[in-house]
């Protein structure tokens, strides 16, 4: 019989027994509607579940309006074309991202310009931004990153003060609030996505939000092949076909109807965790609330990892115990600036047609704070195990407490592999 006490790593039982929680969630009641879809025949082209979900997201935001759409990167070109960004602007994202942020900048012509992180946080850093604005700066994407949110204070002030538009790219923070207000109401518009992996998801999709009625009819024209959003006559304007289906529909409102009561469950998880790993001490922390959050939706939990604090051991090879005990933790993104799965010198790339003379040099670019928190500080718990039972979360707590009463096997371990 295994040994308890004997690192997972080396042959021993993990410490957390209890299995992870399932995702995604559904019921009954997505069921019956996707049935009432199927045999309606109306699958696409704004069907009622579609404009249901979109004043009832619209609410959950806080903002005037809402349209659904294909995925979350088509959200970000959309949103920024929307509020006025023309090709040759610049636009301002952080050095820590999901490609998207930035392919979606370049996709419609504007040069992304790409800056550091802060430290606590992860998020796009103020004095950053500050430092990058341009004549060509338009607008500035600030994305609230895992398991926290961006200084929405700083961000729209600099913004007022040097007269940009301010694109949320929110895609991690369906439910977060910033001073009571919602996130994608922030800025002149909000980009979510529903991808499978996020706290509201439809296996694909997205939504943009906001309260500038010009602001929708023109995104509402760019997704919907140039129709206005009453669909009494088209826009007269250029569109695309970046429409959501039906289906997906019933899958987010079914969803939404659950989202308030599992926010509250990983906030208590969290809060569990927060308190439990700063009693037990050791390399793991939770990155500080801002008091000005006053609700997280965490699509992680953001985590510094202290090397010193773990006698040398390296992050990965820490997180490579941990996991194995149960506890499964990981890494960040990649820079964005050096993500394999965007190699912005392909010749599929818009990058090798533009003038060097006025584009960032993405290939030689080195941001201090996202090249420490990739490469040696960023821990990640993701969503789902945040969903688990008081009891689960107590054995996430015993297997952070057995790696680090066994630091000496962690490090031998990690010498052969």
């Amino acid at each position: 019989m295994k040994k308890i006490s004997t690192l997972a790593i080396n042959g021993g039982s993990p410490a957390v027994q209890i299995p992870v929680p399932e995702w995604p969630v559904s019921g009954d009641l997505e069921a019956s509607w996707m049935e009432g879809v199927v045999r309606s025949g109306k699958w696409s082209w704004i069907g009622p579940h579609e404009t249901a979900f979109c004043k009832e997201y619209a609410a959950f935001t806080g903002s005037k309006y809402c349209a659904l759409l294909a995925n979350g990167t088509v959200t970000i070109q959309c949103a920024l074309q929307a509020v006025g960004v023309k090709p040759g602007d610049e636009v301002i994202v952080p050095g820590l991202t999901w490609v998207a942020t930035l392919q979606a900048a370049l996709d419609v012509g504007a040069n992304a310009v790409v800056v550091d992180i802060d430290p606590e946080t992860y998020c796009i850093s103020p004095k950053a931004i500050e430092k990058a604005i341009t004549p060509r700066t338009k607008a500035i994407v600030p994305v609230h990153l895992y398991g926290c949110m961006c200084d929405m204070d700083a961000i729209n002030d600099i913004a007022k003060k040097h007269n940009l538009k301010v694109v949320e790219d929110a895609a991690h923070q369906q439910g977060s609030r910033w001073r009571n207000v919602g996130a994608g109401a922030l800025g002149n518009a909000g980009s979510f996505s529903f991808q499978q992996s996020k706290v509201l998801t439809s296996g694909e999709g997205g939504a943009i939000t906001c309260s500038d009625e010009a602001v929708y009819e023109t995104l509402y024209c760019l997704k919907h092949v140039g129709w206005k959003p009453n669909l009494a006559e088209p826009g007269n304007r250029y569109g695309h076909n970046y429409r959501i289906t039906e289906m997906q529909a019933v899958l987010l409102r079914g969803g939404l109807k659950r989202l308030p009561e599992q926010l509250m469950i990983r906030e208590r998880s969290v809060e569990m965790l927060t308190e439990g790993l700063k009693r037990a001490g050791g390399p793991l922390r939770a990155a500080k609330r801002d008091k000005r959050v006053t609700r997280q939706s965490y699509y992680a939990m953001t985590m510094h990892y202290d090397k010193s604090a773990a006698t040398g051991i390296e992050r990965d090879d820490y997180c490579r115990a941990l996991s194995a005990e149960g506890f499964w933790v990981g890494g960040t993104y990649l820079p964005v600036y050096r993500s394999p799965i965007l190699n912005l010198y392909d010749n599929t790339s818009p990058i090798p047609f533009r003038d060097k003379k006025v584009i960032q040099d993405y290939a030689g670019l080195k941001l201090p704070v996202t090249e420490k928190v990739v490469t040696e500080e960023g821990v990640l718990l993701g969503q789902v195990p945040l969903l688990g039972s008081e009891e689960y979360i107590n054995q996430l707590l015993t297997a952070y407490k057995k790696v680090n009463d066994n630091l000496k096997e962690v490090r031998e371990a990690a010498a052969r592999k």
